[in-house]
């Protein structure tokens, strides 16, 4: 078992539900009779892993409490504890992100250097993260994948879903981010979305002498109360912004942007005519 390494210390809300997870496995062990040797035999696990588990220096997989929930006869209880522990291996600001992502009623996004989160396929996820210098170790890049996969989660939740718009600078589509075959599933998946009844997919040609959107990607979240939430991620930074003078801003900016932009149904076209020249 290659282990899941636990959250940051100073993550108080991962660390939270870390130390719930463990002392619920410690409690069941104990209740059971079980030293965490024979507990590890049982489930087919060494003592050394389990002790890691119950201190809270390790994360257990999915499959770890799914044995344990059998061994120990728990009903299912300490299955459910997945979902928890799904949620608290993800970065803290990916959790953030993922939460305002689900209070939206509208996301609004420009990029003009990579695809949206949302839209990659894994395979583009990945080489996005492997491009990243430092190096991500590799269980650091396993994590921020399926932490981005888990956000595309709002795409296929019909009952919650917001109304997505995406406008893509031209650049994002012929960047071979992965090489080839990776871009070529990548623009595959975005002709996919872009039929969805809920997004608004555009492209901003090159070829445009006007493009409001230089100064970089942004995002602009509406959510159910009306409040608006930009999203703004550069070289080291990241910055959550409320202040409703700029967010202002970045929505008139958005709008010029998506005017700028081709209408959804000519960047259709635009990908497919990308697509078959790859």
């Amino acid at each position: 078992m290659s282990d899941w390494d636990a959250g940051p210390e100073d993550d108080e809300e991962a660390g939270a539900v870390i130390r719930a997870v463990q002392r619920q496995l410690k409690l069941w062990r104990e209740s059971a009779g079980l030293t965490q040797a024979e507990f590890g035999a049982a489930i087919g696990y060494g003592e050394e892993q389990v002790s890691s588990v119950e201190r809270g220096r390790r994360l257990p997989r999915p499959e770890y409490l799914d044995r344990a929930d059998e061994v120990l006869s728990a009903g299912g209880r300490i299955a459910a504890l997945k979902e928890d522990l799904a949620e608290a291996r993800y970065p803290k600001k990916v959790r953030d992100v993922k939460r305002l992502e689900a209070e939206a009623v509208e996301i609004c996004s420009y990029n003009n250097s990579v695809i949206d989160g949302l839209l990659q396929t894994e395979a583009y996820a990945r080489a996005v993260f492997g491009s990243r210098r430092p190096q991500f170790t590799e269980d650091d890049l396993e994590q921020r994948v399926a932490a981005r996969l888990a956000r595309q989660e709002i795409l296929r939740a019909p009952a919650t879903r917001p109304l997505l718009s995406f406008v893509l600078c031209e650049a994002t589509l012929r960047r071979l981010i992965g090489g080839k075959m990776v871009m070529r599933e990548q623009l595959e998946r975005l002709l996919e979305m872009a039929r969805l009844r809920n997004v608004d997919l555009q492209v901003l040609p090159l070829s445009r002498e006007e493009n409001s959107g230089l100064g970089g990607p942004f995002r602009l979240l509406k959510l159910k109360d009306g409040v608006a939430v930009g999203l703004n991620e550069v070289q080291l930074t990241s910055r959550v912004i409320t202040d409703p003078k700029e967010t202002t801003v970045l929505d008139m900016r958005y709008g010029i942007i998506r005017a700028q932009a081709l209408t959804p149904r000519e960047s259709l076209a635009f990908i497919e005519k990308v697509l078959g020249e790859s």
